[in-house]
């Protein structure tokens, strides 16, 4: 017979191998477990458990997760309590877990702790970061809080301000924290919305600035207006609090940090999506965090070009989308592979990125694929736990909320050894030999040590050796960098002396710059050298006429090189120092100019994001079907800041390209970016031409702010209310009288027009809906209308294609044959086929959201949801009785 241990291995076999049997299957051939999981994507061998729902249970909706020392969850709801869960184990029958209500502090009357955005347990204490301006019903203002249990009750009774923080508190206000590499001490990130404290010590140097003179422009919507340099930025402090230290900045609103087994850092920085098409647009991105790294995050069009040497670019562009928590799997039971992976969450459409890093120079090469997906999925925060399993959950924004957990079923691998400090390649241990010189204060040496460094190919040893470099006094270093004679090192050694040095330096800078053979030096140096020349005139004013002369003899020949990166920085210079014939050559430009189409290359194509949430994925789609010129865009913005250099020729030029510009689609701010370059370049304009150039260049195209173009059709008044069935269905038994005309604009203002067809008008990727009056009840057009997830019909449906390569692609599948599947992804241009190569996929499944976003009809008040409902009754039939 056999052992009862021999028969519960045999047993834990078999379910094994059904576990693997059913991540196999194909995704329309399983049946779910819970309604929740089904929508989930997972890599084979991964089995994934929901958890519990807050937002069932009057819980709010949870943004922040940890695990304490007996191997608790504890997660916190965005705006309310703190709570603690006793997780069953996996593959438990009864998942329920066991879930407290923290009570924090002596009053059990008032919440004690709460509104925390970042929760971490480390030193026997929960550090709580709390996003809130103090009032009667919390107490506690934005800030970083030390909670401790002194009584041993297993209750934390005493709350301890470690720091509060200054800013704006919010979604953008401080976030996440993790525990250093050699559990000593806390980083913590905060985005750009938060002030950077005093602090103890600053690896990134304190002498940060807005460093550009691109006509400023901040965004029309007014979005971060008053957030001046250095953006977001992440510090480290010991346990008690007292000694913070700056780490890194110029991040637009990271959420999370992680440190690799080696002890690196990364994050996930966040993209503006109102930018979209703009030339500073910037994608969501993975950052390596270095010792003094600045990322170049600056208001409105102010942020830098990755390319700049003053900051550092990302190892990998993401894509369009909301980042959240990063992870590494290290202490996960999960393959190899992904316990060496970054895992990076992104909000808005629902995707788990696997992040996979390689040792590449001084830094990292990222790739990455798709590890979990699910739609809608609002990704917030996640952590390995204690058993091996990844913990993740849903919501923010008072959203519904759920917690999951995924484990690997499968049989794993050895693990193999951790990478040490002598793995890394020769080129990491040098740029940390550098990185040394970053605290501490002046070091002996240390000038001596960098230099050489000064003119290393590898950008983050440069970085690194010039940091190191700012960190020592500048009389150690200043007459041997204006002495210097080999070009990379005299360029960096001069953006370390413009930022430290004295403004009266400026002519004896600028004459070390002008001696240099400028078209000898590589593209790299070229755009180095004429960003040194920009950090000068931004710091240290415009130079002598001599001095601006000399500079447009040695950099106006260059214009265009060819090169957009560099064509962008030589054209603000040339404006700025006023430059012969700038204006005349940058306008010649602006009609041909052509966009790099691997510049900022994503890993994630936007049309593949449009399908994942409505919500989101219209305003990329719209933008997508007519997008903007980003290079030409970049000179029309120089050339409104020109004020000399202007014939009646190249003004009309330029004002009829603006005018045309408006024809385009790009984010929320465009309308507003191309205006505001056109009114300041109409401020410049002789008096008694205004009105010429102000209608020549579509002032009459506009609304009143700017930001907007005029639709000629009816557009609603509201107010509009969140409009639910019954509420909505109480207005439909007078319809009588309607306004066919307010019908029909309503129904282009909810955007209804734009995917279906109503009398031979409008779109072809919905219904054609003249005859729905007839075949549907109100009832049925209201549920359909407010709750489009409901009932989606198979014809009309899109499909998700999950790929061998882990990835998966959505869209409305339009055709097929032997060897490919024919999607169309973006309702606003379904004629732009994408084909998928059947050998690529493994497997597909209809997608359970609708394209229709929901809450369409809620710009409307009660008369305009009348004509709306009236219109499609009447299938636009002006002889119909609601029109009578």
């Amino acid at each position: 017979m056999q052992t009862k241990n021999s028969i519960l291995k045999s047993i834990t076999f078999l379910l094994t191998l059904v576990l693997l049997f059913s991540c196999g299957k194909k995704e329309e051939d399983r049946t779910p477990l819970h309604p929740k999981l089904a929508k989930l994507k997972l890599p084979a061998g991964f089995v994934a458990e929901h958890i519990y729902s807050p937002g069932e249970n009057d819980q709010g909706s949870w943004v922040g997760v940890t695990f304490d020392d007996k191997g608790r969850m504890i997660a916190t709801d965005q705006y309310g309590a703190i709570y603690r869960l006793e997780v069953p184990a996996i593959g438990a029958e009864d998942l329920t877990p066991k879930v407290e209500k923290l009570v924090v502090g002596t009053d059990e009357s008032k919440l004690g702790m709460g509104f925390a955005q970042g929760v971490l347990y480390a030193f026997n204490s929960l550090y709580v970061m709390v996003n809130h301006n103090a009032n009667d019903a919390f107490d506690k203002g934005t800030g970083l809080y030390r909670l401790q249990d002194t009584n041993g009750d297993d209750q934390y009774d005493k709350i301890t301000l470690l720091k509060a923080l200054d800013g704006e508190p919010g979604e953008h206000g401080p976030h996440s924290m993790v525990v250093s590499p050699d559990g000593q001490s806390i980083y913590l990130v905060a985005g750009n919305h938060v002030d950077v404290p005093e602090m103890n010590a600053y690896r990134l140097p304190r002498v940060w600035d807005e460093d550009n003179i691109f006509p400023l422009i901040k965004d029309p919507r007014g979005h971060a207006n008053n957030r001046m340099a250095p953006g977001g930025w992440i510090a480290k402090i010991d346990p008690e609090g007292k000694n913070w230290e700056l780490i890194s900045a110029g991040f637009r609103n990271a959420y999370d940090i992680a440190f690799n087994e080696a002890g690196e850092l990364f994050t996930y920085d966040s993209d503006m999506e109102w930018d979209f098409g703009m030339p500073w647009y910037r994608p969501t991105r993975i950052c390596h965090v270095s010792s003094g790294s600045e990322f170049g995050w600056r208001t409105g069009n102010q942020k830098w070009s990755p390319e700049y040497p003053d900051n550092l670019p990302a190892i990998l562009n993401i894509g369009q989308g909301s980042p959240t928590n990063v992870m590494f799997g290290t202490g996960s039971n999960f393959p190899e592979k992904y316990r060496k992976a970054l895992f990076a969450f992104d909000w808005s459409f629902g995707i788990i990125y696997s992040v996979f890093l390689e040792p590449s120079g001084a830094t990292y090469s990222a790739t990455a694929e798709e590890f979990i997906s699910g739609s809608p999925l609002p990704l917030t925060d996640g952590a390995i736990g204690p058993d091996g399993a990844m913990y993740f959950m849903t919501g923010g924004r008072r959203l519904e909320s759920d917690v999951y957990r995924v484990y690997y079923a499968g049989n794993l691998e050895d693990v193999g050894p951790s990478k040490t400090d002598s793995d890394l390649p020769e080129a990491h241990q040098t740029r940390r030999m550098l990185e040394a010189f970053h605290s501490g204060g002046p070091k002996a040496n240390a000038v001596e040590t960098a230099w050489p460094y000064l003119k290393d190919e590898d950008r983050f040893i440069q970085y690194a050796a010039r940091i190191a470099l700012e960190h020592q006094p500048v009389k150690e270093w200043q007459e041997k960098a204006l002495n210097e004679k080999e070009p990379s090192t005299l360029i960096q050694s001069m953006i370390a002396l413009i930022r430290h040095g004295d403004k009266n330096l400026q002519s004896r800078i600028l004459e070390a710059l002008l001696a240099v053979d400028f078209k000898q030096l590589s593209t790299t140096d070229r755009l180095n050298h004429v960003r040194a020349v920009e950090l000068s005139l931004f710091r240290q004013g415009k130079p002598s006429n001599a001095l601006k002369g000399q500079l447009a003899e040695q950099l106006n020949p260059n214009f265009p090189s060819g090169n957009n990166n560099l064509d962008r920085s030589l054209s603000k210079v040339l404006v700025h120092i006023e430059a012969p014939d700038a204006v005349e050559k940058i306008v010649a430009q602006l009609r041909v100019a052509k966009d790099d189409l691997d510049y900022q290359k994503t890993f994630t194509s936007s049309s593949d994001l449009i399908l994942r949430n409505p919500q989101y994925g219209l305003d990329i789609a719209d933008m997508l079907a007519n997008v903007p010129p980003a290079q030409q865009s970049y000179y029309a913005t120089v050339l409104g800041g020109a004020k000399v250099g202007w014939t009646p020729a190249l003004r009309e030029a330029y004002f009829t390209w603006v005018h045309d510009a408006f024809q385009y689609k790009g984010g929320r701010s465009y309308v507003g970016f191309i205006d505001r370059a056109r009114k300041m370049a109409l401020s410049k304009v002789n008096p008694s031409e205004f009105d010429h150039y102000n209608e020549m260049s579509g002032a009459a195209l506009l609304t009143g702010s700017g930001n907007d173009l005029v639709v000629s059709a009816i557009q609603p008044q509201g107010p509009g209310r969140n409009w639910k069935v019954d509420d909505a269905l109480a207005l439909m038994d007078d319809l009588k009288g309607r306004d066919l005309v307010k019908g029909k604009a309503m129904y282009a203002a909810t955007l209804c027009q734009s995917c279906h067809t109503m009398q031979g008008e409008g779109g072809v990727v919905g219904p054609d809906l003249t005859q729905l009056g007839t075949r549907f009840s109100p009832k049925d057009i209201l549920e359909s209308t407010i709750n489009p997830n409901a009932v989606i019909s198979d014809q009309y449906a899109s499909t998700i294609f999950y790929l061998s390569d882990g990835s998966s692609v959505l869209g409305k599948l339009t055709n097929e044959d032997k060897d490919k599947y024919y999607i169309s992804q973006n309702p606003f241009d379904p004629q732009n086929v994408r084909e998928i190569p059947k050998k690529d996929v493994t497997s597909k499944k209809l997608s359970e959201v609708s394209i229709m976003m929901p809450g369409l009809i809620n710009r409307l008040n009660e008369e305009e949801l009348k004509d709306l409902m009236a219109y499609l009754i009447s299938g636009g039939n002006p002889n119909h009785a609601v029109y009578q």
